[in-house]
Parts: C-alpha cells; sequence; structure tokens
C-alpha cells in the first residue's frame, strides 16, 4: 500500500473511529500518535517486550509490530484505557496496585491486556499456567521477577469469580500507620491505568514548533575523524539544522567528576558531546539532526557523510593493555587508575600449605541493563529563560555540573527534571542524552525530543563494567581464613566518568563479610573501546564477588568443608572484634545471627536436591549453591540530603525532594518517611502531596544511586517534617492550623537536611576508612538443574536471606529482591552485550522470559539488628539482591555436576566445556 492514504473504520474501546492511514503505519503509532492512547507503551519495537499489546477481536496483538493495513475495518480493539479508570478499576489492575506490580510501570499495561484475555478464556488457570501465557505473550517485565504478577493474576481471578472481592485484596491502614505494611504506592492506579505518562508520551503533546531530533552516529568503535559533510542532509524535508562539535557553545565535553584523585591519571573531561577529534566507541554521537518530524530526522542522519580513519579497537582489558596497543586518549594511559587495600598485617604466603590455599581468575561479564522504556528526553528554554532538560536522569543535581560548561551555560540557568522513568536499574547515573537535548535546544531555540528505538538505547547507553579477577585465599587447618591477596581489573570502556568511584567498590567489597586479617588487593580501572561503564545495580559487587566468592567456594571444596559453614565461621563476629576490608567495624554485627536463619533453608535445599538426584538418571543433576553479598547504602566517605516540607492552606502538607524514581518507589518512600513523622499531628497519608524531582523547584537530595536514598533522602524527608511538626505543635500539645501559624507569624516551610560524615576518613592509598553509615547483607541459596546433554541450567528454587534493616514497605522491599534475583539469573546464565553484531535487541541480549525462571522465589527477613544511623532503623535494599547471586548460581552448577565455572554468563557452550574439563 506504500505511501497510499486510506481510511479506516475501527472500533476501539467501544467507540467507533474513522481514522486516516497509511498502510505502513504500526497498530501502535495509530494508537498512540493520532489517538494518544498512550496507555500502549512501545519499548522494543519488534515485538519482544508485549509493552504495547492490545487486545485485537479477542486476541493478544503486539501492537508495534502490526502494520494497519493487515487490521480490518470494524476490528475490536481494547486498549488499556478500555479495561479500566481511575474511578472504576478492573479487578487486575486492583490487584497489580496491592501485590507491587507496577514498580516503574512501563510494562504494567502490556501484562494486564495479555491477563484480562487470559482470565476471559480461562477464569481459573494454576499459576504454571499464568506464567506459560506471559512468556507466550511474550511480556518482559525487568523490575519485578514476575512473581507478584503471576499471583497478583491469581487473585484478580478469584475477584472475578466471585470468592473476593476488590477491597479485600487491598491494605487498609490501622492507628494510621503505613510503615513496615504493604500501603500500596502513590503512583499505582496511574501506572496500571495507562495514564502515567513516560517521556515519549510527553513528547507527544509538544508544541507544533518542536523539533524531533535523530542521531548521527559512529559505526565503528575506533577512529580518526577526518569531516564531516552535512551539506546533502540539510537540503531534505523538513531539516532545521544539523549540529555538529564546531555548533556546541560550551566546552563540548561531559565533565567526569574525578572522584578520587589519587592514582588518577586523568581530569574527567574525555567524553565528548560530539566527536570532534575521535570516535571512541560504537555509537558515539557525531551530529544532531533536527527536523519537523523523528522520520525526517532519522532519514536525513543517513545522508550526513562522516570520513573516517579508523583505528585499533580494544575491545577488553587483555587488549587495551597489550604492548603494541596505543592510547585511546592520547597523553593518558589506557590503564588510568589504580586502587588499592591494604589491610592488616603483611602475610607470608610461603608459609601456608598448598592444600590450605586456592587461586582463581573470574569474569564478571558487560551485562545490559535492559530496561524497557527506550532512552528518550526533550528539552525547552522555559518562561523564566533557563534551559530546561527533562529526561530519565536519577542524579538532576548531580549532572548539572557534569553537562553545563560543556553545553555552555551558566548553572543558575540550567534546569533538570525527571520524567517519569520505565526502569533505570542505574545506567541513568551517567548522563545519556542530557547534553545533546540542551545543545540542540540552545543552538535551535526552540523545544526539542530525542527518542531512542531499542537497537540504540542497548548499543549506546552504557553497560555493567567487566571485571577480570585474580584472587588468592589461604585459611588455617580449621579453614579460618588468614590472608587474601587479589590482581584485578575494570573494562570502563572509553569514558572516565566514575571509573574510579567503581573500582574502589573492589577495595571495599572483595572479601566483604569475612573476617581477613591480612588484604592486600591492587585494583586498575582500563579504557577500552567497547561500551562505556555506567552505574549499574550493586555497582562494584558483582564483580568483587565474582572474585572472592568463588575463592572461598573453591577453598571450602578443596578443604572439605561445607560452603556454608565455611562462611559461616569466617563472618564478621563482634566476639572478634571483625573488621570489614577498609578497616572499619560493620554497622552492625547481624551476620551470626543471619547464618543461623539461614542454615534450616540451605538443610531443606541440600535435602530437596539429593533427592532429586537420586531419583534421576543421571541426565539431569541437581544442586544448591550459597554466596554472601555484602553492600553500602551512600555515596563514599560523605553524604548530604536535602527535603522540603510546607503546610498547605488546606492544612495539607506538600513535600519536596528530588528523590528519583527509577520504579524501585521513591514515591512510597517519600511517603512512608513523611508519613511517620507527620502523623503525630493527626496527618494521614491522604493528607501529604509529593512534589519531586524539579531542580527549579526541589531541593537537592543527591542521586538515586548505591541504595543511599532511604538512608539519606528518607532521614532528610522525616528531619522536614519532624521540624514542621515542631513549629505547629502548641505549648498544650496541640497543633496549629495553617491560618494559626500565619496569624502567629510562623513559617509554614520547614526544611530537613541530613548529613554523613565518616568517623574515619578514607586513605586513598591504602583503601582503609569507614565510607558507609549503613550496609545491606544477603546469603543466597539456588537450586539448580543441570542438563548435562545440553549445557543447560535451570534455577528451580531461589532463597535469599537476608538483613536490610527494618522493611519499610513489605511489597516494595519483596518486589526490590524479586527482581533483583532474575537480574541475577540472567547475569549468571544468559545476559551479555559483547557482540555488537549478535547483541542489539533485548532477546539477543538474554533477557529472561516468565518460563526462564523460578516462580519459587522466598526472600526471608531478618529485622533484629535496626541500623543506628538510618531512618528508622532501615539500610537501602535495591543493590542487595545483585550483590551475589551469580557466584552462587556458578556454586550450585559445582554442587551439581563438579564443573567449577568461573566466569559469566555460563551459557550451555560454557557448561559443556566444564564439564568436559573434570
Amino acid at each position: 500500500m506504500g505511501k497510499g492514504v486510506t481510511k479506516k473504520i475501527l472500533n476501539i474501546n467501544g467507540v467507533r473511529r474513522s481514522i486516516l492511514v497509511r498502510g505502513d503505519e504500526k497498530l501502535s503509532t495509530i494508537l498512540r500518535e493520532r489517538l494518544l492512547l498512550t496507555g500502549c507503551k512501545v519499548g522494543c519495537g519488534q515485538g519482544q517486550c508485549g509493552a504495547c499489546n492490545v487486545i485485537m477481536d479477542g486476541k493478544v496483538t503486539r501492537s508495534c509490530i502490526v502494520p494497519i493495513s493487515n487490521v480490518p475495518d470494524f476490528t475490536e480493539i481494547t486498549t488499556i484505557e478500555g479495561i479500566g479508570t481511575l474511578d472504576d478499576l478492573h479487578p487486575l489492575q486492583v490487584a497489580w496496585m496491592a501485590y507491587g506490580c507496577a514498580q516503574c510501570g512501563f510494562c504494567s499495561p502490556g501484562f494486564i491486556i495479555s491477563a484480562k484475555v487470559l482470565l476471559d478464556e480461562n477464569p481459573d488457570p494454576t499459576r504454571e499456567e499464568v506464567s506459560a501465557w506471559f512468556h507466550k505473550c511474550r511480556n518482559l517485565c525487568r523490575c519485578t521477577g514476575y512473581k507478584p504478577l503471576i499471583d497478583a493474576t491469581m487473585a484478580a481471578a478469584a475477584v472475578l469469580r466471585g470468592e473476593k472481592t476488590k477491597e479485600d485484596l487491598m491494605f487498609t491502614p490501622t492507628d494510621n500507620r503505613i510503615l513496615g505494611t504493604e500501603y500500596v504506592r502513590p503512583s499505582a492506579a496511574m501506572k496500571v491505568t495507562g495514564t502515567w505518562d513516560f517521556g515519549a508520551d510527553d513528547a507527544l503533546y509538544m508544541p507544533p514548533d518542536t523539533l524531533r531530533l535523530a542521531l548521527v552516529q559512529a559505526e565503528v568503535s575506533h577512529a580518526n575523524i577526518k569531516g564531516i559533510d552535512t551539506s546533502e542532509a540539510e537540503k531534505m524535508p523538513g531539516v532545521y539544522q544539523v549540529i555538529t562539535a564546531k555548533d556546541v557553545p560550551g566546552k563540548n565535553r561531559i565533565n567526569g567528576l574525578v572522584m578520587l584523585p589519587l592514582n588518577n591519571k586523568c581530569d574527567g573531561w574525555d567524553r565528548p558531546i560530539l566527536c570532534d577529534e575521535k570516535v571512541f566507541q560504537y555509537g558515539d554521537a557525531i551530529a544532531i539532526v533536527a527536523a519537523d518530524t523523528e522520520e525526517q530526522a532519522r532519514a536525513a542522519a543517513k545522508a550526513v557523510k562522516v570520513d573516517l580513519e579508523v583505528l585499533p579497537a580494544y575491545m577488553s582489558v587483555p587488549e587495551a593493555l597489550a604492548p603494541d596497543a596505543i592510547e585511546i586518549h592520547p597523553g593518558i594511559p589506557n590503564e588510568y587508575y589504580e586502587t588499592n587495600c591494604i589491610k592488616g598485617p603483611d602475610f607470608d604466603w610461603d608459609s601456608v600449605p598448598e592444600e590450605n590455599m586456592v587461586e582463581i581468575e573470574s569474569y564478571c561479564s558487560r551485562q545490559p541493563h535492559m530496561y524497557l522504556e527506550p532512552d528518550n528526553g526533550y528539552a525547552y528554554i522555559d518562561e523564566d529563560g533557563m534551559l530546561t532538560i527533562h529526561s530519565k536522569s536519577i542524579g538532576i543535581h548531580l549532572h548539572m555540573p557534569m553537562i553545563a560548561e560543556g553545553i555552555g551555560v551558566e548553572m543558575e540557568n540550567l534546569r533538570m527534571v525527571q520524567n517519569n522513568a520505565g526502569g533505570t536499574f542505574g545506567y541513568k547515573f551517567s548522563p545519556t542524552n542530557e547534553a545533546l537535548l540542551g545543545v540542540a535546544a540552545l543552538v535551535t531555540q526552540r523545544p526539542v525530543s530525542l527518542n531512542f528505538n531499542m537497537y540504540q538505547t542497548i548499543t549506546y547507553t552504557g553497560k555493567r563494567s567487566p571485571g577480570f579477577m585474580n584472587i588468592k585465599l589461604a585459611a588455617d587447618d580449621d579453614g579460618k581464613i588468614q590472608a587474601l591477596w587479589g590482581r584485578n581489573y575494570i573494562d570502563h570502556g572509553p569514558y572516565s566518568e566514575f571509573g574510579d568511584l567503581l573500582t574502589h567498590r573492589l577495595t571495599q567489597f572483595v572479601g566483604s563479610g569475612l573476617d581477613i586479617p591480612s588484604i592486600r588487593s591492587k585494583n586498575s580501572t582500563v579504557f577500552t573501546n567497547h561500551a562505556w561503564g555506567s552505574a549499574f545495580r550493586a555497582y562494584g559487587s558483582p564483580q568483587a564477588f565474582m572474585g572472592s566468592d568463588i575463592a572461598i567456594d573453591c577453598l571450602a571444596a578443596k578443604m572439605g568443608i561445607d560452603p556454608f559453614e565455611m562462611r559461616a565461621m569466617n563472618c564478621y563476629k563482634e566476639s572478634e572484634d571483625s573488621r570489614t576490608p577498609t578497616g572499619c567495624k560493620p554497622d552492625v554485627y547481624c551476620l551470626e545471627d543471619l547464618y543461623d536463619l539461614a542454615r534450616p533453608k540451605y538443610l531443606e535445599a541440600k535435602k530437596r536436591v539429593e533427592e532429586k538426584n537420586a531419583a534421576s538418571d543421571g541426565k539431569i543433576k541437581y544442586g544448591v549453591g550459597v554466596s554472601l553479598g555484602v553492600y553500602g547504602c551512600s555515596l563514599d566517605n560523605s553524604d548530604v540530603s536535602e527535603c522540603w516540607a510546607d503546610l498547605q492552606p488546606d492544612n495539607t502538607v506538600l513535600v519536596r525532594n528530588s528523590w528519583e524514581d527509577h520504579g524501585q518507589g521513591a514515591d512510597m518512600g517519600t511517603l512512608t518517611s513523611a508519613h511517620e513523622a507527620l502523623r503525630e499531628a493527626g496527618f494521614k497519608p491522604e493528607d501529604i502531596t509529593l512534589f519531586q524531582c524539579d531542580s527549579k523547584h526541589t531541593p537537592n537530595s543527591g542521586p538515586a544511586g548505591g541504595s543511599r536514598s532511604t538512608v539519606m533522602s528518607g532521614n532528610a524527608t522525616r528531619i522536614a517534617c519532624e521540624n514542621l511538626v515542631k513549629a505547629m505543635k502548641k505549648d498544650d500539645g496541640t497543633y496549629r492550623t495553617y491560618e494559626e501559624m500565619k496569624a502567629d507569624g510562623i513559617d509554614t516551610h520547614a526544611k530537613g537536611v541530613y548529613t554523613f560524615t565518616a568517623s574515619v576518613a578514607l586513605d586513598q592509598e591504602t583503601g582503609q576508612g569507614d565510607p558507609f553509615p549503613a550496609y545491606m547483607y544477603s546469603i543466597f541459596l539456588p537450586e539448580v538443574a543441570v542438563d548435562t546433554e545440553t549445557g543447560k541450567v535451570k534455577v528451580e528454587k531461589f532463597t535469599c536471606v537476608t538483613d536490610v534493616g527494618t522493611v519499610m514497605n513489605k511489597s516494595v522491599v519483596d518486589g526490590q529482591f524479586y527482581g533483583g534475583l532474575v537480574q541475577g539469573i540472567g547475569l549468571a546464565l544468559t545476559e551479555d552485550f559483547e557482540d555488537l553484531e549478535k547483541h542489539t535487541n533485548l532477546l539477543r541480549c538474554g533477557i529472561p522470559y516468565p518460563m526462564d525462571v523460578p516462580y519459587d522465589l522466598e526472600v526471608v527477613y531478618q529485622e533484629s539488628h535496626p541500623r543506628p544511623k538510618s531512618l528508622f532503623g532501615a539500610a537501602g535494599c535495591g543493590e542487595a539482591p545483585l550483590t551475589a547471586p551469580h557466584p552462587a548460581i556458578l556454586n550450585a552448577i559445582y554442587n551439581a555436576t563438579g564443573a567449577r565455572i568461573t566466569r559469566v554468563p555460563a551459557k550451555p557452550e560454557v557448561v559443556l566445556e566444564a564439564l568436559k574439563n573434570i
């Protein structure tokens, strides 16, 4: 049908609509851009994620791959907007809220659509049938681990069968208390009805003069730029301007913020906004095309000609450190940062018998984040002349100094706003599109928007930095660890931002959780030409524990000690004055109790796999693994967060902070922190309004990374609300109204600031210090089935016994753990971003679908050790489940088969090779 226009008559959500369409347009485009039914989300654009699912004549349909020419007239189409509304929720939507399914919320409409069709056809499904149905419908979720989604579907089915009511599903506070309950997060209802707009939705509502952007991107990994010819592109229809490095008003560099200057050979100004002299990695931005439509901009971007002198591309640490490797950044060595952990006295390794010592080499891979919402944003000059940039940033106040000088704007004239984010898992700790948007808005003086597709999102944004680990452990004859030695490297891609901080995490977490008297570990950061390293959940600890936890498992096997008991006997103990690798006392001594809590679970798992092996013919072998993960909450050494609380004329409270939300629940964290402080004055949750993440109107609460937000921003929120309550309180114990505050001349605005300063400052030479106000501790116990003929590994059950202090909200914390454990399964077995030709979509990058992971995820909380420096005794929780699930899975494979694997992902071919080497 080509570009011809056709009139379609469709019945959409019960309303007959007559629409003019072009035959090659996708159904999702018609729904979103013509009808503004933005509850239909487009993630992958390839039919792999299910975010775009709609019901077409009773069938689940992936609208992003259906040409409108294939949709007959009078087709009945139902989108999420036709399932239920904020005033009349469908039982599925209520269940999604009640079970904490709507974390980031991007996938929620597509899942609810699929579940609706399932329950229409099968009103009483089993959990296995629900999981299989979501798998068949290609529904993906990166946040929840799928378990809550299956539980919610089962609960909704019970309501539809008349066995429960919608009200039965929802938690109702008693005694005006929501701390420690399953109170539903404030954003949930909008997320489950498709009315929670994300950045690409916002872009559809922008003014008519908005310019749509597309990038000219490098298709090689390393090259000198000899010339850029934009003449042909500038003549193409709709093109307003082609912007190159010469047009950038500022320094044209991102400020990488050197965090640890000692032994750091770069100044942090190595990442260009638009490449001017060199290309450093595949996908680097070379030019921006601004046009009337995105289609026109993308077409013109293809017409820009870039003359390159291709250089050798160093795609790993060994390649970048080869003797003949050139410097990726001329004048800066490829190995540009070094950090050491020097704890305790020197150790005589020659004194250790061979049977009491192991040395291992391991590798933690370049895990892709695989959030479902592609990177996007928009920018404009606001009514006060401020350059305003909207994005998925999880550090709006952090990113301002990183981009201001580079784009050429003063900080006081820069405003950053976080859009509703469809998952980030840390990649937006670094700016991705913010500087590009800012440059385009400044240069054109017009509103601009930039939407990446999934290919660009996967190939251009940052990834987990691979870790090359070399660890030695020594123990006495009883298995008590005496010393650790390490020589480790981080592949941080071509840009230095936060590379020092990441590598320093190895100093902090290699050997963490173990009482090791002597540590000598050297860790280096290396430039390569592969994907630039960005923050990813558990930042640095997955690499660290791929070293030290694999090593202790190997040592336990070599010495004939049970691996669980080997870890338990060596854990932090107050009676032994145990110290962390950085030489400080842990925040609490909780690990002895945690191992005692986990031991029965471990013994039950051992019994289960023994029974399965006894009944097996040997083709499938079963095993249980163990690991310990530890992570600190907050930025290193010192940290601060601020929040504001204002009593409003209607006697409600407006709480303002910049606690950014990846989907982890910043709204719920803020509401819980505020309400617990405000309820003394009689405020209910519904009396509290949240205003978050707009640098023009909200204070600097610090970035939402490192599981710092509950500790830092939660405390700042608490303090602001406590200060407001103090100001409201009368001498007789009652509380002033807004009118009384004004009449008495009392300020209705209260500020809360929470500061952490290390009791022992960091010694950059030795890595010793007291870096965090609180820690999280998790014992991982996966049970696996290994097919010895195919090499395929299936995790059948995953138990995690954890101590994150007080559980602030049960459904939120459960969701964090379920999602993190499933990301750990992906890291261990399937997920990778190594091959630039293969690893270009969600499926090929190995994201787990519902049937790829167990429903049986069990999380056991220990809450008997409240954190003394944290909010209501709570640590963070987001990083905890992804600290060390992957070595536990590798250890389970060893337990099942005797094959030792020390690199991830352990794909079938890796497992088969290991089995051959037994």
